[in-house]
């Protein structure tokens, strides 16, 4: 039999080939002979730099650049190959790089991350994976472009001076792009985006995640205008249409800079992930799927590493089966999209430090129990 291990890290616990590994050795203990191709997964989110970097022995850059508050941060990106470079915007304008103090969507900047791209670009990479999840910001993506080469004009017509925050978009009269960095319009740019909410309005950027950021009611109003003002400034200057396209609310409207100043296109995570690594055409003449991840629920069907790789499969009518830390409710949907089994390791008895101590014997267990039930099934149908 032909067996595709596809399953996300288990965070806190196990990377995505750590679990490949403990799924693996599940299914050798049941049949030693079994064809098994690992493929850890990814859906854009915290993490996956670094284990899509480690899994496919890439090179880890570690460097400074500006942070979310304007103190210097140390951050890391991943090139795959010589010229495709993964980054996650948590690692340069994260929520998590901000004290309790710090936390004011008004005054956070992604001016870091684009000093980290200009980084990547001086050591030869050309396309680029970027993760939207985490961020602490709320300035559409215009720290990220002031440090690109963009010059933001104000009404006096002179520059904006110091990095772009939520804030100040208001200020803006005029967007510049003659002393862009030309490798910035040469290169390829595909956001993981697994939001639908658009700029502005009551579904925007502000209003559903400025109070996960630290903003007031107040705050919520403040920045709503003026990542409308940024857009109208776009659409005439740029001549890009961000205001109400899906996807552009993510990271605080960064969904939209990387329409606006990267040219970039907004797509699944998990998506992105899969065709760069083939997973459908690792998939070819198997007999079974395996995918997972730490916390299986009604999210998984948003578009996470289980929903896509089930997907993927149940384009081939190739059953699946999803092995979980645990186990929410929501999910008859991916049994409809044919998946077998939905195995939790962690039963009501089990404490949370037993199962990410244990993980990793747990997970084997479960696949060996998962395979082997399937090969039965295989074997009497």
């Amino acid at each position: 039999m032909k067996i595709v291990l596809a399953p996300d890290s288990f965070k806190g616990s196990l990377s995505a080939m750590e679990v490949c590994q403990a799924m693996a050795a599940g299914i050798r203990s049941v049949d030693p002979k079994a064809e098994i191709v690992m493929l850890p997964m990814a859906d854009g989110g915290e993490g996956t730099v670094e284990g899509l970097t480690n899994a496919y022995q890439g090179q880890m850059i570690h460097t400074q650049v500006t942070g979310p508050a304007g103190r210097p941060v140390d951050a890391s990106y991943g090139i795959l190959n010589q010229s495709l470079c993964i980054v996650e915007v948590a690692q340069t304008s994260g929520l998590t790089l901000l004290s309790e103090e710090e936390r004011d969507p008004k005054t956070t900047t992604t001016y870091g991350l684009g000093e980290l791209i200009l980084d990547a670009l001086n050591r030869g990479c050309k396309s680029f994976i970027v993760g939207l999840g985490g961020s602490g910001t709320n300035d559409g993506g215009c720290g990220m472009a002031k440090a690109l080469g963009y010059e933001f004009i104000d009404k006096q017509g002179n520059p904006l001076q110091g990095p772009m925050n939520g804030g100040c978009l208001d200020q803006i009269a005029q967007i510049r792009k003659d002393k862009v960095d030309p490798r910035i319009l040469a290169a390829e740019f595909r956001a993981a985006c697994d939001v639908t909410n658009p700029l502005c309005g009551e579904h925007g950027a502000s209003a559903v995640f400025g109070p996960q950021k630290g903003a007031t009611p107040e705050d919520v109003k403040f920045l709503d205008a003026r990542l409308a003002h940024m857009a109208e400034i776009v659409k005439a200057d740029l001549g890009k249409d961000v205001l109400e396209q899906p996807g552009t609310g993510a990271a605080g409207g960064l969904g939209a800079g990387v329409i606006a100043f990267l040219d970039g296109q907004l797509c699944k995570g998990v998506q992105i992930i899969a065709e760069l690594l083939g997973l459908e055409e690792a998939m070819v003449g198997a007999n079974l799927v395996i995918t997972g991840e730490g916390r299986c629920d009604r999210q998984t069907l948003g578009g996470k590493t289980p929903y896509g790789v089930i997907s993927a499969a149940a384009k081939q009518n190739i059953p699946s089966m999803i092995i979980a830390g645990s186990v929410g409710e929501g999910l008859e949907p991916l049994y409809e999209m044919g998946v077998t089994e939905i195995f939790g390791i962690k039963d009501e008895t089990m404490t949370l430090e037993y199962a990410t101590e244990h993980a990793s014997t747990l997970i084997a267990g479960a696949a060996m129990k998962a395979f082997a039930d399937f090969r039965r099934n295989h074997e009497e149908a």
